[in-house]
């Protein structure tokens, strides 16, 4: 399988961590946060955290302390379908594709609910055949990039299908929960929203720099699933998000990094260009120290961490264009996304 295009899409709204800051202090939910939670905001959101601006489904941001239900679903209804669909088309263009040669299109999102789901609304935006194969893929986190390429791996290989669309998109503002656990407060602090897409074929096209998908592991790990995973408090998505997240991470990455190079015959030093999701500035410290890695390994993750914030899901397809916008050398590249679960998941890919 080949990765014939990639495209990414954010809403038109973008906030420096300070503006969010002066907008949580100005609202009436500050209030009635206490003063722990008050400081905790204060330092992630005015500290260096690795986060300069986020893309935010808000025309203003008093937008976002006005908590209900209803309104989080309806902002999810109406900029996660816009978000995919922008990914989708600005894929398909870089890879000089169109509507009609897409066979399937795989769309995963954690973020909310819609049924039907996003494919159909975004199947009819993009003007896909009635009878391309439609999947909508949930519940994976911010893991869900590499299971969805592998499922349309599994359409190519088949001989089922000669391209097909993957998108991932969050709208993160739409799961946007404040109180006083301190994993919730980050959480707040760190997600931004925007969709993520790659048109996936059998075959690569002439003219145009290879992107091979070589191999591919993954490691469910179900005893840590309550260190990250959303839960549903009065009718919200309310995020869990553990302190030992940032060493779990690191730990499940290593073991599914190793597993594909033992299985591909591949040494670690072989590897070129490291595609990691940018989960947080200490989500990839304790990459590097535990894969032996350095910031300059790393400094696309960080340059979309700090642009983007944690984007979720779509993450890995920002840090793969960001490192062919660098013009990188080619060889074998390692891509990998974790998330809820706690799950892990890598690709191995070479690029020429």
């Amino acid at each position: 399988m080949y990765i014939i295009g990639l495209g990414t899409a954010t809403p038109l709204q973008r906030y420096t961590q300070r503006e969010c800051w002066d907008a949580l202090r100005a609202s009436d939910h500050f209030p009635n946060l206490n003063s722990r939670s008050r400081a905790i905001l204060k330092k992630v959101l005015g500290g260096d955290n690795g986060i300069c601006t986020r893309y935010l489904a808000f025309d203003n941001l008093s937008e976002a302390f006005v908590e209900t239900p209803g309104t989080l679903h309806a902002r999810f209804t109406k900029y996660a379908p816009t978000v995919a669909a922008q990914a989708g088309e600005n894929a398909l263009r870089d890879a000089g594709s169109q509507p009609g040669n897409i066979d399937a299109v795989i769309i995963s999102t954690c973020t909310g609910y819609l049924c039907p789901g996003l494919t159909s609304y975004v199947s009819e935006r993009l003007g896909l055949r009635p009878d391309a194969l439609a999947l909508d893929l949930v519940g994976q986190g911010c893991g869900a990039a590499l299971p969805n390429m592998r499922v349309a791996e599994a359409l190519t290989a088949s001989g089922r299908c000669r391209q097909v669309l993957s998108i991932c998109v969050e709208i993160c503002s739409a799961a946007f929960f404040l109180d006083d656990a301190p994993g919730v407060l980050i959480s707040a602090c760190l997600f931004g929203d925007g969709g993520g897409a790659a048109v996936l074929a059998a075959e690569p096209i002439a003219g145009k720099r290879r992107i091979q998908w070589k191999a591919a592991g993954t490691t469910l790990s179900a005893v840590d699933r309550e260190s990250l995973r959303f839960e549903q408090k009065g009718g919200m998505l309310r995020n869990i998000l553990g302190p030992g997240v940032p060493e779990l991470a690191a730990k499940h990455a290593e073991t599914v990094l190793t597993e594909v190079l033992e299985r591909t015959k591949v040494s670690r030093g072989q590897i070129t260009g490291w595609i990691m999701h940018a989960g947080g500035r200490e989500i990839l410290l304790a990459m590097q120290r535990r894969l032996g890695l350095t910031e300059h390994d790393l400094r696309w993750s960080a340059s979309v961490l700090r642009d983007y914030g944690n984007v979720s899901s779509p993450c890995v397809y920002f840090v793969l264009q960001a490192t062919l916008d660098d013009r990188v050398d080619g060889g074998l590249w390692w891509m990998s996304s974790f998330g809820a679960g706690f799950s892990c998941h890598g690709a191995l890919l070479e690029v020429e």
